[in-house]
């Protein structure tokens, strides 16, 4: 009978604990624990004289400096984590065996990294881009990792091209440019001559490649995994995220000017919201195939190019994810943690998804130039909760003291321990398919339709995002210098809809294709953010006032505030601003320090002692909100500016003319955006 290790009850909070150290009253010492006197000045031959090779604290501090980063990730290198918790609805004991899944009364600690794929570590936050959606579950059983994106397919179909992608994607290699960005000449050379990649840069060129925020955008594991039960009974799945405040996106301009205004606009928003108590929640969701429908639909399931529509087999929502903690140390947590999709638990298994297969190779790989070696298991945010015993030995950054002398298997030294566990008995069995074929380096015919799901991604969009994306491709090609590329592109999104390329062949000036648009006889609401779960809380108003301002502000603000609605003050000073009655406000921004592009909506209130400059700034404040169809609200002297530049009486501006402005208000900011007003 095996001996079963214990489990670790320890939550990973508390096991972090243990590495964390907080030097504030401390004495300065070496690494090796020796206390210094000074650490100011290197150790001379005379005040003026050359610094002695004998100085072993400077050349421990200097070496130490000189080897503090470690390479960023080749992709999703800008990156921002949180730690949280995952709490089951009901038990998934059906589908799987995996422990984590089976109890709803116990919760699961869980680190998420979101990031941008294409750009270094130092790019902007608000580029056009996929989004990386990782989360680490520490189960009783091992870590499981479902790494993933805010999108639900890729744009390859098997991993072998996947250098050929990020090479593509990536600055151009003869001048290093542009940096975070797809709108250049190789990258859509790739796509014109890769059309597998048609769905996915549909949903490039959407809203979902420019979110709003982390916390309000999907996540998807892209893949077709297994989920197994203790019977040994398998189901194909798709993993799902869906964000409790809906998902929402910002406009391109709008983009552009908060990559200049705040780079770390994304990773402000989840650090400010989790601080303030604010936390970002996720549904997780499962999408089921019994293995006998594996070809029942009109696409290859495993085609990781293709997507599963929600109309057809409906997202079942089985649990909700929490992120409650903001990291103590970005390098040691986010920068160090080592997702890998072959890391999983009992009772989830893999498909045949041929870029799924090269994951499960390259990411190990990955980490083993990334962080020095085959130990990055043990760094603490890798760390499973649960005991890891076998006979690995030494290599870089090794912490365990590994005690006896056996480091083998078989052996009767020890007993022939650690030692493998039965099935029955929790130890981790892969699924038995059956396979046979010959060695061929080909793809299945049912992965050769590039076109029909990208058409089904345009068909299921409102005008307005159809309009986005014709402005996104129009954008991007109009960056791409050859002219041989750009009708490449248009003609193979002829495919798609030829609505779309004679639009974007218009913008750039390219030959647009002949033909119409066949009848839509397909589409997939769940597709569009159109439809998505639209709440006040969490958004962000800024309020601009100045002294003198109406005593009944504050009461509209506290209304603002029980809705979850975060008001800050926007002023010409950091000063407090005073109203008529005497109450005050705190100034959290400047006009100078601040801008509408990082707010959600924009409430004019002014004074009547305003001066013409400061009416100036809040009108800029207002006229960027209204461009960008965002909510705007007006009360006393701000209802006579707007009136005077002509905002006012559009969709989404509501003022303080109308008994209920509180409410419409609120209303009006739930809506995030007001797509029906006429902007010039």
């Amino acid at each position: 009978m095996t001996k079963k290790h214990p489990v670790n009850e320890k939550s990973k909070q508390e096991q972090l604990e243990q590495f964390k150290t907080d030097d504030r009253n401390q004495a300065l010492t070496t690494n090796q624990g020796l206390k210094l006197s000074e650490d100011e000045f290197s150790l001379k031959a005379g005040e003026r004289g050359p610094t002695l090779m004998e100085d072993f604290h400077f050349r421990e501090k200097m070496t130490h400096f000189d080897h503090e980063r470690i390479p960023e990730r080749i992709v999703h290198a800008r990156g921002f984590a949180a730690h949280g918790e995952f709490e089951l609805y009901d038990s998934l004991s059906e589908y799987t065996k995996a422990k984590f899944l089976q109890n709803p009364s116990v919760k699961t600690p869980v680190f998420v990294r979101f990031s941008t794929v294409a750009g270094s570590k130092g790019s902007a936050e608000t580029v056009r881009d996929a989004r990386g959606f990782a989360t680490k579950f520490y189960t009783e059983e091992g870590n499981y990792d479902l790494v993933g994106n805010n999108i639900p397919v890729f744009f390859i179909q098997d991993a072998i091209k996947f250098p050929d992608l990020i090479h593509a994607v990536k600055p151009e290699p003869h001048n290093e440019m542009p940096q975070a960005a797809s709108a250049h000449d190789t990258f859509w050379d790739f796509v014109a001559n890769n059309q597998e990649s048609a769905h996915m840069v549909m949903w490039s060129m959407s809203d979902r490649a420019i979110p709003r925020s982390l916390r309000m955008m999907e996540g998807f594991g892209v893949h077709t995994f297994r989920l197994v039960n203790a019977e040994g009974k398998a189901h194909f799945v798709k993993f799902h995220w869906k964000p409790l405040l809906g998902t929402h996106s910002l406009v391109w301009d709008e983009a552009q000017t908060i990559s200049g205004k705040d780079p770390d606009f994304h990773r402000r928003d989840l650090w400010e919201s989790i601080e303030n108590g604010d936390y970002p929640e996720y549904e997780l969701g499962i999408q089921i195939i019994d293995e006998e429908d594996e070809f029942k639909f009109d696409f290859d399931i495993l085609d990781p190019t293709k997507l599963w529509p929600e109309e057809d087999i409906p997202v079942k929502l089985v649990g909700k994810m929490t992120l409650n903690r903001n990291v103590d140390n970005v390098f040691a947590e986010t920068e160090q943690v080592a997702f890998h999709p072959g890391h999983v638990v009992p009772g989830i298994d893999f498909s045949n998804d041929p870029l799924l297969q090269g994951r499960l190779f390259s990411y190990t790989d990955t980490q083993l130039i990334r962080l020095g070696g085959p130990n990055f298991h043990e760094l603490p945010i890798n760390r499973p909760v649960c005991p890891f015993h076998n006979n690995q030995r030494d290599g870089y950054g090794r912490q365990t003291i590994n005690k006896g002398p056996v480091s083998y298997h078989r052996n009767s030294l020890a007993a022939n321990t650690p030692a493998p566990v039965p099935e029955s008995e929790g130890g981790y069995a892969h699924y038995q398919e059956k396979v046979e074929g010959r060695k061929v380096r080909s793809r299945s015919e049912s992965f050769k339709d590039h076109f029909s799901q990208a058409t089904l991604f345009w068909n299921s969009m409102s005008d307005t995002e159809k309009e986005h994306i014709i402005s996104a491709f129009s954008f991007e090609l109009g960056k791409v210098k050859s002219k041989s590329v750009q009708q490449q592109v248009v003609d193979m999104f002829a495919n798609v809809s030829t609505v779309l390329a004679k639009q974007v062949a218009q913008a750039i000036g390219a030959t647009p294709p002949s033909g119409e648009d066949a009848p839509v006889t397909k589409s997939s609401p769940a597709l569009s953010q159109e439809q998505t779960i639209k709440k006040p809380n969490t958004r962000k108003v800024a309020v601009i006032v100045a002294n003198d301002f109406s005593g009944d502000l504050p009461q509209v603000l506290n209304s603002l505030k029980q809705q979850g609605i975060q008001p800050e003050i926007v002023s010409t000073t950091l000063q407090n601003v005073k109203g008529t009655d005497g109450s005050e406000l705190e100034v959290q921004h400047t006009f100078l320090t601040s801008d509408s592009v990082l707010f959600d909506a924009v409430y004019v209130v002014g004074s009547a002692s305003a001066d013409e400059k400061f009416r100036k700034e809040a009108l800029t404040f207002a006229q960027e909100a209204f461009e960008h169809f965002k909510p705007i609200g007006a009360t006393d002297e701000g209802v006579k500016w707007l009136k005077a530049a002509g905002l006012d009486s559009s969709p989404g501006v509501v003022t303080g003319e109308t008994t209920r402005f509180t409410d419409e208000f609120i209303e009006a900011i739930s809506a995030h955006r007001h797509w029906n007003r006429h902007v010039i």
